[in-house]
């Protein structure tokens, strides 16, 4: 039940260990940092939902809005008193704690499955990636969720989102039918990779190389995908792959 907080130091060749605190009950599942990087928000298998004060250490909100394990949280860019959060009861929950009620419940009839896995539009706060159990990845709006874009795009849960960095952002999707993928604004795919041989469980665009995306699975393997760049993209500084 705890969560930790980890610091670079100044020459980014040590990882220093800043505060480590037991407030949850059971497993911590998800953790994201919230806009302004003072505070982070976590999720456990206790169903509960805490908001952090990184620099005081301490648990400002503590919320039990969810009746099963809470599987992902996503903070909002720009806004850093909203987020998101799903769980395994089956709810999608859109997050502000300036309200009074916190929670609002989203509804998305495309993604009808467990969700599984959020992640937020980079450049348009209303936008955010769903995924469920089925494999099925959606692009919903939060005040139309009915409208929302959907795609089968794998065919086992998934895992992971994560947005690229392009003008048009990229989205990477990873899961346990132990494939990469990546799409386009309009949920086409740009890119599959099946190298893995067991669940994919995490990955991360490149910093100084926008083609280049990594991912991590439990078959013990890091691996780093050359992505198409996009028309009209200009691609970062090579990596040097492992």
């Amino acid at each position: 039940g705890a969560v930790e907080l980890w610091e670079l130091d100044e020459n980014e060749t040590l990882i220093v260990n800043k505060f480590c605190k037991y407030e949850h009950d059971d497993i911590v599942t998800t953790v994201a940092v919230l806009a302004g990087s003072t505070q982070a928000v976590s999720g456990g298998r206790d169903f509960c939902v805490k908001v952090w004060d990184l620099p005081q250490q301490t648990v400002l909100h503590s919320y039990r809005a969810h009746s099963g394990s809470v599987t992902c949280v996503a903070s909002c860019p720009g806004k850093d008193t909203v987020f998101l959060s799903c769980a395994e009861d089956s709810r999608t929950l859109l997050w502000d704690t300036r309200c009074p009620k916190p929670a609002t419940r989203i509804v998305c009839s495309a993604c009808n499955h467990l969700p599984t896995s959020v992640m937020w539009h980079p450049q348009k706060s209303d936008i955010f990636a769903l995924g469920d159990e089925n494999g099925t990845v959606a692009l919903v709006d939060t005040k139309n969720p009915d409208s929302a874009l959907s795609s089968t795009v794998h065919a086992r849960s998934i895992t992971g989102f994560a947005f690229s960095t392009h003008s048009s952002p990229l989205l990477a999707s990873i899961s346990e039918d132990c494939s990469v993928a990546v799409l386009d604004s309009d949920l086409s795919e740009v890119f599959r990779d099946r190298s893995h041989r067991d669940f994919v469980k995490g990955l991360s665009w490149s910093p100084s190389d926008n083609a280049l995306l990594t991912t991590v699975g439990w078959d013990h393997q890091v691996l780093h995908h050359t992505v198409p760049i996009p028309t009209g993209e200009a691609s970062g500084v090579n990596c040097v792959k492992e």
